[in-house]
């Protein structure tokens, strides 16, 4: 039988089929436009999505027979809103995570609702990429648009209401909005009364792998699909991304060295964070995950290369090669701002350590090691609450990089395993698909036989002991320069 899973990312969905054993058989991936109506907001038309996807389902199946296809699933970008009126019309474009407009709003909720208050009711504190605020910010600049709502959906789960007619979303998803008590998996009657929602304008809540309907009739006569084909209800795309890297259960992690950089850690337990270091978040397998943000990872090496070297090829797999472990120059890749786990937008990037016989080789050695450094605080938060992963999977461009697998390894002490698929979000909506038709009893079965390690990198014992002084010194850095980055960041508004 096949497996289909759908990525809708933001500049595009990706869509990718899978048999019962994990092969890939096949992936397509239909672009589609991002709007900018003012700086600092992005936005996009939710029928986009849908008529892009299917366009790619009769791609990706076209050549293979249609009858074996038994199930689909969906990974999606979080926090994106979706409204509804009375006659299921969209009222306004998608209000994507990317958008930076509810600043006020988020302030709002962060200072006079109160850090606290949140997390004792949503088990997390306000940014401005969640749902709740772009709720309140249409609430208050839209009125007569807010008050056409009926329906508030997120991404993924507008497009699997338009193949299926289930108005649903799945736990994972559900807890980026601000609106989902994450211990208790149920809507906060307190966050609904605070944005004027009615407990019926949101979706129905369940489990990622659990099947919320199939293929409406004439959606399945269009592609030529069996009207039996079962549609789960899918995952957010970190959550998605960690089932397919096979990161579920406990006993592991996900590291992710993309643009932005995350540390995913699976606990089969709710934990409450203190100072809401991390996020906490429901998993796709069930239980929930703690994760740690980092808003500048790989981006740290191509501003390095592109921005101050002015470099035209990648020299990282010559970059302090000889010093590992001994590099007295540090770097804090706070060049956006920092999420996890210091949640302060006015840190800044720096250099620490520099002599007269630096060069760019001990420069960018400080580079790849501080965004380690950086996840490392992540972990050290969640190892602190008792979630105490012995080994990672890596996953993002940085994963590419020989040299950035084994400083990770010997920063955190962990083996890094490289799995053998790389498709991320993708495939992990194909497991959940999988599971939903059967195939596999749980999440973390059909993780176990359908997430293979191609590579394992090993923590270097004397590099270890060597990063491990230079760890506690990294992390006596940011509090060290926090009260200049706000001194700085109150002089740029003036």
């Amino acid at each position: 039988m096949y497996y289909i899973g759908i990525d809708l990312g933001t500049s595009g969905v990706k869509l990718l089929m899978m048999d019962e054993t994990g092969r890939v058989l096949k992936t397509v991936t239909e672009a589609y436009p991002l709007s900018f109506p003012k700086s600092g907001w992005a936005e996009q038309d939710p029928e986009d999505w849908y008529e892009k996807t299917k366009t790619g389902l009769r791609k990706l199946t076209e050549d293979c027979d249609r009858s074996k296809i038994a199930a689909i699933s969906y990974s999606g970008q979080m926090h994106g809103l979706v409204a509804l009126d009375a006659d299921d019309r969209v009222i306004r474009p998608a209000i994507l995570w990317n958008d930076g407009r509810t600043v006020k709003e988020t302030e709002y909720l962060n200072e006079k609702i109160g850090k606290e208050q949140l997390a004792a009711w949503t088990g997390n504190i306000a940014f401005a990429g969640f749902t709740a605020p772009k709720i309140l910010w249409v609430r208050d600049n839209e009125p007569e648009n807010f008050s056409r709502i009926r329906k508030i959906m997120l991404p993924k789960d507008y497009l699997s209401y338009r193949m299926t007619g289930s108005f649903c979303t799945d736990y994972s998803d559900a807890a980026g909005t601000l609106l989902l008590d994450v211990e208790k998996k149920q809507w906060s009657q307190e966050m609904l009364k605070l944005c004027g929602l009615e407990t019926e304008m949101l979706p129905r809540l369940c489990e990622s792998f659990e099947v919320v309907g199939t293929l409406k009739k004439d959606l399945a006569e269009a592609l030529e699909f069996p009207e039996t084909v079962r549609i789960a209800a899918g995952a957010a795309d970190n959550a998605a991304a960690a089932v397919g890297t096979g990161t579920v259960g406990t006993g592991g992690c996900n590291l992710s060295l993309g643009t932005s950089g995350t540390i995913l850690i699976p606990s089969a337990v709710y934990h409450e964070v203190p100072g809401n270091a991390l996020h906490n978040f429901a998993h796709a397998d069930g239980g929930w995950y703690l994760m740690g943000c980092m808003l500048s990872a790989a981006s740290c090496w191509k501003w390095w290369m592109e921005q101050v070297i002015e470099a035209t090829d990648n020299q990282q797999e010559q970059a302090g090669i000889r010093e590992l472990g001994h590099n007295p120059v540090y770097f804090l890749p706070y060049l956006m701002g920092e999420r996890c786990p210091h949640n302060d937008p006015a840190a800044r990037g720096a250099f620490i350590g520099m002599s007269a016989d630096t060069g760019r080789r001990e420069m960018a050695q400080a580079v790849l090691e501080g965004v380690i450094y950086g996840l490392r605080d992540s972990l050290e938060v969640a190892r602190g609450l008792g979630v105490k992963p012995d080994h990672t999977r890596i996953c993002g461009g940085g994963a590419k990089s020989g040299l950035w697998k084994k400083i990770a390894a010997s920063i955190l002490n962990l083996p890094v395993e490289v799995p053998e698929n790389e498709e991320g979000p993708a495939f992990g909506a194909a497991i959940l698909a999988a599971v939903g038709d059967g195939a596999y009893e749980s999440v973390p079965e059909a993780a176990e036989k359908l997430c293979r390690v191609r590579e394992t990198v090993l923590p270097d014992p004397a590099l270890t002991e060597a990063y491990e002084k230079g760890y506690q010194r990294f992390r006596t850095l940011y509090p060290a320069l926090k009260p200049l980055f706000a001194q700085m960041a109150e002089e740029n508004r003036k």
